[in-house]
């Protein structure tokens, strides 16, 4: 029944035009990446100015009734990984960039200017320069049922039905049935 719902009002908003030109644009992403593994569930919406950059042998797999909308960026490294579960909606200029695993669960709000990093620069060591200590990767999972909301950067995990605030930094794991604010990201309210 949700599943339903869902399907119909995205149908309401994107008529026949813009799914049309949302499939040449599925079309444009397979053809451009066959190297890599690229699958979209059915009933993905792909908004204008959808990138994906996989040069090596890299995944990007997006379960039923994604929504892109407008500037979604994925640079996916290597063989890393990128799994989005059903009914999770993008709104615009949301930047993934992963060498490892980001897995974003189903039911999830993805708010504008959103950035998931799964590793982050190496900086400590005074005696080499920034550009030469590599970095550090870690896998990055975000829960079923989340929001993240606006200009937050997402570095860790976040657990099941978790809020995370708008401009809030999260670098390290939030549990399950929690609003997280500032930067860096704590706990200010459980719930649930």
């Amino acid at each position: 029944m949700r599943r339903a719902l869902y399907s119909d009002d995205r149908k309401r908003r994107y008529g026949p035009a813009l799914r049309a030109v949302s499939q040449l644009r599925k079309w444009r992403i397979l053809l451009g990446h066959r190297h890599a593994l690229v699958r979209f569930g059915s009933g993905v919406y792909l908004g204008p100015g959808f990138g994906l950059h996989i040069p090596g042998r890299g995944s990007f797999i997006v379960g039923d009734d994604v929504e892109f909308r407008s500037g979604f960026q994925a640079e996916i490294e290597g063989e890393g990984t990128v799994t989005i579960g059903p009914r999770t909606s993008f709104t615009y200029d949301t930047v993934l960039q992963c060498t490892q695993s980001i897995e974003i669960g189903g039911d999830c709000g993805i708010g504008h200017s959103v950035t998931i990093v799964d590793g982050q620069h190496r900086f400590e060591d005074i005696s080499r320069p920034f550009g030469e200590q590599g970095y550090e990767w870690h896998p990055v999972k975000i829960g079923n049922g989340c929001q993240i909301t606006s200009k937050a950067t997402v570095l860790a995990d976040v657990g099941d039905r978790s809020v995370i605030a708008a401009n809030s930094v999260v670098s390290r794991d939030i549990p399950a049935n929690s609003v997280a604010a500032g930067a860096p990201a704590r706990v200010i309210r459980e719930f649930g």
